[in-house]
């Protein structure tokens, strides 16, 4: 098993389990990956998805064992495949976390770039080492702007140097910096914290700013609308309110 993915009631986990390798990404990881979005797409009680690897590394990057093997399409037709991988997290429903232990390198850091929010270890460790092999990253470049900035990103990529948790956190490639030891409960709090909004207003929200950012107008007036009038349980959070306010 690749990547495990469990679902308890709102909160789902999805788990590499490669910690031999430090959860480097491989074809078998990829197409684990894909299954378990597939349920998460068609799951209509999950609105919180962590995402984390097992052992001492949230994940090491692509595998290189794999790479001297792989013919120039081959190549190719794997990138564009991650690629996908990446987009489809951003366009899950769900609220997606990346817990980070450890290395999140090269691959590895597109892919908690992917998420929507990031919490990491003290000691954990982000960088783009690819450059220093003497080739470019093939995915999640567009996102990496998105999330750290022109600045940040460009840094990143062209230097291949490694920055710590704090630094992460200073670029904004991280939401949250908690103590070494303490991310299992750290993660599992900070999903309950989401959880614990309707789900509905989180797609939309979500949604919407995917659209902002790709250049859209994302439509934000109509969700709300939307929400307002057919979500029953936004109607019913704003009754409770109401009747709490009147109560005094």
């Amino acid at each position: 098993m690749s990547a495990r993915l469990t679902m308890d009631g709102a909160v789902a986990r999805l788990t590499l389990e490669r910690p031999e390798t430090l959860n480097a990404l491989n074809r078998d990881v990829a197409a684990a990956l894909e299954d378990s979005l597939g349920q998460l797409e068609r799951s209509r009680d999950v609105s919180v998805v962590v995402l984390g690897g097992r052992g001492r590394a949230f994940c090491a990057g692509n595998d290189i064992a794999e790479m001297p093997a792989l013919s120039s399409s081959e190549a190719e037709a794997l990138s564009r495949r991650w690629q996908d991988l990446m987009d489809r997290f951003a366009r899950l429903p769900q609220v997606t976390i990346a817990a980070v232990q450890g290395y999140a390198l090269g691959g590895g850091c597109m892919l908690a770039a992917a998420q929507d929010l990031r919490i990491a270890e003290r000691g954990a460790k982000f960088g783009l080492p690819e450059i220093t092999f003497g080739f470019n990253p093939s995915y999640g470049i567009a996102r990496l702007l998105d999330v750290v900035g022109g600045g940040h990103a460009r840094e990143l990529l062209l230097t291949g140097r490694t920055v710590d948790a704090a630094e992460a956190l200073r670029m904004g490639l991280v939401t949250r910096v908690v103590p070494d030891g303490t991310l299992e409960r750290a993660a599992t709090d900070f999903a309950a914290e989401v959880a614990r909004h309707p789900r509905g207003g989180l797609a939309a929200t979500k949604a919407i700013v995917a659209d902002i950012r790709a250049g859209r107008s994302g439509d934000a007036a109509q969700a709300y609308a939307a929400a307002l009038s057919a979500d029953p349980e936004a109607r019913a959070r704003i009754a409770a309110f109401v009747a709490q306010k009147k109560r005094g």
